[in-house]
């Protein structure tokens, strides 16, 4: 069952009662994990680009959603390598500013699972 996401501010995330000051990735299986944005970083020097490496440790098989929280002004984007890569696993990506995000997450059915950046 997914968590419930309760709001979002510049710089945290507040999942069923938890406030994460960090990005989150919450897991098919529910879990909140910390986002490996050093994956991405490595390569493009930040972390508003999300790199094929990054891309290939969010995927998780059998999800047919991915919803990524894109900051709170959406600056977070696909590198072309990471949109081919959810293409080719018949991944749905819902990129939208992390307001808007969370209340596309609270709706969603079926195996989806969240990538939210919390700044800019």
């Amino acid at each position: 069952m997914k968590p419930n996401i309760d709001q979002t501010a510049f710089g945290s995330i507040t999942i069923e009662g938890t406030t994460f000051d960090h990005d989150v990735i919450i897991r098919l299986n529910g879990q909140v994990k910390k986002r490996k944005k050093k994956l991405s970083k490595a390569i493009y020097g930040t972390s508003h680009i999300l790199s094929l490496d990054e891309a290939r440790h969010v995927y998780e098989p059998e999800v047919k959603r991915l919803i990524i929280g894109s900051g709170q002004q959406g600056n977070v984007r696909l590198s072309e390598e990471a949109a081919a890569y959810f293409k080719q696993k018949r991944c749905q990506v819902d990129l939208l500013p992390t307001p808007e995000a969370i209340h596309v997450w609270d709706e969603a059915t079926g195996s989806a699972i969240g990538l939210f950046h919390v700044t800019c």
